[in-house]
C-alpha cells in the first residue's frame, strides 16, 4: 500500500511517498521539503506562510511523483495535517489535500502532527516502547504509551522549548536559514560561560518563558554595554553571543533531561526516543544519552530528514491508521491549531 502525505503546520511545506510492505515494513518512495524562511529578527507570519505553502505545493507533489516512479493510480489514499499548528498554513495543505482527493477519487486521512512525529521515529530507530520527548516550535511533550494512547506525562505550561530559541534568535537578530534553532546549536559550540538563568522544572511539567524574559534581559545588556557590559560570574571575561547561546542551551536541555527521566523512572522504561525539530540538536541527544546510560538505557534519534516536520511522517502515521480502516470524510476533513497527542486512538498497536 501507498500514501502521499502532505504536511504544512508552520513554516515547512513536506510532500512524501511511503510503501508499506506486506512483511510491517516501511519503505520511503520520497521526502520532499520546502521551508519558508523570514529575515533575520522575524518570525515567520501565518499569512505569508500559508501563501509560501500554496504557491510551492503543487511543485512538490509532481516532483514527489516524479522521483519515485509512482503513479496515481498506486497511490492508495492522501494523508494530510489536521493538526495541531498554524491555522493558516493548516488550511492552505488541507485544501490541497482535497484537491487531490476529489481529482484522483482518492479516501483522505486527517493525521495528528504530534502522532505523525512519534511513529515515524519508531519506524526509522526500531525503539520498541519508548518513552518519547516530542520537542519542537510549537510543542513540548514527554509521552508514554499505554492502551492504544500516547500519554502526556509532562509538557510545557507556557511556549515550547523551540519557540523559546526561536524568539531568543530573534532578539540576537541570528539568522534564520537555514533554521533558528540550528544556528543557535553551532554557535553555542563556541561558548564556554555559563550564566544563571531560572530552572524552572514542575514535576514532569516545565516552562520556558521566564528563562526567555531573562535571557532577553541579558542579550540587550550583551548588544548594548548598557548599564554595565555583560561579564562572567567571576567578574574577568566578557560574555559573548556564543555564551549566551551556550547557557541557555544548557539551561532548558537540562530541565527536558529531568522531567524525561523522571517519566522513564515513572513507566520502568529504558528506552528514549526524541522526536520534533529540536530532537536535531546534538548536544541535546548527548545530554539526553549520558543520562540514559546512566540508567543502563538507550536514546533513540534520527537526522534532519525525520526530526524536521516532514511528509513523510504524515503519509505513514495515516497508513498505519488507513489500514484499520480509518479515513476522514471530505466534509470532516477540517484543520485544528489544537489537537491534543492523546485524544488519538492508536488502534494499529496492540
Amino acid at each position: 500500500m501507498i500514501a502521499l502525505g502532505l504536511e504544512g503546520s508552520a513554516n515547512k511545506l513536506g510532500v512524501g511517498l511511503i510503501r508499506h510492505l506486506p512483511n510491517g515494513s516501511a519503505e520511503i518512495l520520497s521526502n520532499i521539503r520546502h521551508t519558508y524562511i523570514s529575515p533575520p529578527g522575524e518570525g515567520f507570519l501565518p499569512k505569508d506562510t500559508a501563501k509560501h505553502h500554496r504557491s510551492w505545493v503543487v511543485a512538490l507533489i509532481k516532483r514527489a511523483l516524479k522521483e519515485s516512479h509512482t503513479k496515481i493510480s498506486d497511490i492508495d489514499c492522501i494523508c494530510y495535517t489536521k493538526g495541531p499548528g498554524m491555522g493558516a498554513p493548516l488550511q492552505s495543505v488541507a485544501v490541497a489535500a482535497r484537491c487531490l482527493s476529489l481529482l484522483w477519487n482518492k479516501p483522505l486521512v486527517g493525521v495528528n502532527h504530534c502522532i505523525g512525529h512519534i511513529e515515524m521515529g519508531r519506524e526509522i530507530t526500531g525503539a520498541d516502547n519508548p518513552v518519547v520527548l516530542y520537542v519542537s516550535g510549537g510543542n513540548t511533550q514527554v509521552i508514554a504509551y499505554a492502551e492504544q494512547r500516547y500519554r502526556i506525562f509532562g509538557e510545557a505550561l507556557d511556549i515550547a522549548v523551540g519557540n523559546c530559541l526561536d524568539r531568543f534568535a530573534r532578539t540576537l537578530q541570528i539568522s534564520n536559514d537555514p533554521a533558528p534553532g540550528y544556528n543557535i546549536e553551532q554557535m553555542a559550540k563556541k561558548g564556554k560561560n555559563l550564566l544563571d538563568l531560572p530552572y524552572a522544572v514542575k514535576g514532569m511539567d516545565c516552562s520556558f518563558s521566564g528563562i526567555l524574559a531573562v535571557v532577553d534581559q541579558l542579550a540587550t545588556q550583551l548588544l548594548s554595554g548598557q548599564p554595565r557590559p555583560l561579564m562572567n560570574a567571576e567578574g574577568d571575561e566578557v560574555v559573548t553571543r556564543e555564551d549566551l547561546c551556550f547557557t541557555l542551551q544548557e539551561t532548558v536541555f537540562s530541565m527536558l533531561v529531568e522531567i524525561t527521566e523522571r517519566a522513564m523512572a515513572h513507566v520502568g522504561s529504558s528506552q528514549v526516543l526524541i522526536v520534533g525539530g529540536v530532537g536535531c540538536n546534538e548536544r541535546l541527544q548527548e545530554m539526553m544519552g549520558l543520562m540514559a546510560r546512566d540508567r543502563g538505557g538507550s536514546v533513540y534519534a534520527t537526522d534532519e530528514r525525520f526530526c524536521i516536520d516532514n511528509g513523510i511522517m504524515i503519509a505513514h502515521a495515516g497508513l498505519l491508521a488507513y489500514k484499520t480502516g480509518f479515513t476522514t470524510p471530505l466534509q470532516e476533513s477540517t484543520c485544528t491549531q489544537r489537537f491534543r497527542t492523546d485524544e488519538v486512538h492508536v488502534n494499529w498497536r496492540a
